[in-house]
């Protein structure tokens, strides 16, 4: 098993003719035979987009709507490489079209704009992850984004991080260890996103294949004392599986935007210190350092 893409999803590419978006998607298809089944590009509907793929041509239709390339190719994903300007819109066209499960990668969307696509989402049938997120991985099945699918073996350990380049961390850590990954899923660092550290971990601690979970957080927000207090809770009604967490962003100096646009301590809220406290009083055993995510995780389960 695993969370919200296997071998048998089949994704579209919102943005597939720029260079991010060709780079990617051959990226995609050269992993396990990820099913990259069309493009859309509202002025270059009826074209093939053509790539290259372990020295082969490989070719995918574009279509000018989301909503006549999930009628054509039974779609039920999408992953999004419009620039900033655009991406909201596209996320608003996957939604009205009823795509099950939308990707957007794009970095630096207006925040009003993603206010505006947020209150859509939340009428609608589908799921959204990010943006400014690196993706979605089912280890050996499905590559959706921008994660590298070499670091990755399929295994027991679900990951869930706010941080793109600490999700690769992780993942190759588990993969060093022997554990391996069921899914990764990088939810993200902008403050208006799709979904959240809740949502992933109901879905992992619904999961049988994933027998243990790493979940990485950063400073800014309450995100990550939300989903302690889940954790916390569901612990109680006998639903816990063994969890090591990290929060980015510790030395940061309080008032100052670090990286993500999320990542910022005001008003005395969003601090490391509150974050890994609420870890604890969880029961997550958090790790001192990103070097250690993998050991951590690895002595935990020893016992």
């Amino acid at each position: 098993m695993s969370i919200l893409v296997d071998r048998n999803t089949k994704v579209i590419v919102q943005g597939l003719t720029g260079k991010t978006g060709t780079f990617h998607t051959e990226q995609a298809l050269a992993y396990h035979g990820t099913q990259m089944v069309a493009g859309v590009h509202p002025a270059k509907g009826g074209e093939m987009w053509t790539g290259h793929v372990n020295g082969s041509e490989r070719q995918l239709p574009i279509y000018s709507t989301v909503a006549e390339a999930k009628e054509r190719t039974g779609a039920n994903a999408t992953v999004i490489y419009v620039p900033p300007a655009g991406a909201a819109a596209a996320i608003e066209e996957a939604i009205d079209a009823e795509i099950p499960l939308i990707v957007c990668i794009t970095e630096g969307i207006p925040v009003m704009d993603m206010v505006r696509a947020k209150a859509k989402l939340v009428k609608s049938k589908s799921r959204l992850i990010g943006p400014n997120c690196p993706g979605v991985m089912t280890a050996d099945e499905c590559k959706i984004g921008i994660m590298p699918g070499s670091i990755f073996r399929k295994g027991s350990v679900g990951v869930v991080s706010r941080s793109g380049t600490l999700t690769y961390e992780a993942v190759y850590q588990t993969t060093m260890a022997g554990l391996g990954q069921t899914t990764a899923v990088g939810i993200g660092g902008d403050p208006v996103k799709g979904t959240e550290f809740i949502d992933v971990l109901e879905m992992f601690l619904a999961d049988a294949a994933t027998q243990s979970i790493i979940m990485i957080g950063e400073i800014g927000g309450s995100a990550e004392e939300d989903a302690a207090r889940f954790i916390r809770d569901e612990a109680k009604k006998g639903r816990a599986k063994p969890m090591v967490g990290f929060i980015a962003g510790r030395t940061a100096p309080p008032g100052r935007t670090m990286g993500h646009a999320g990542a910022v301590i005001s008003g005395g809220k969003g601090g490391a210190e509150d974050k890994i406290e609420a870890m604890k009083a969880a029961g997550i055993h958090v790790s001192e350092s990103p070097a250690r995510l993998g050991k951590t995780l690895a002595d935990v389960l020893k016992g």
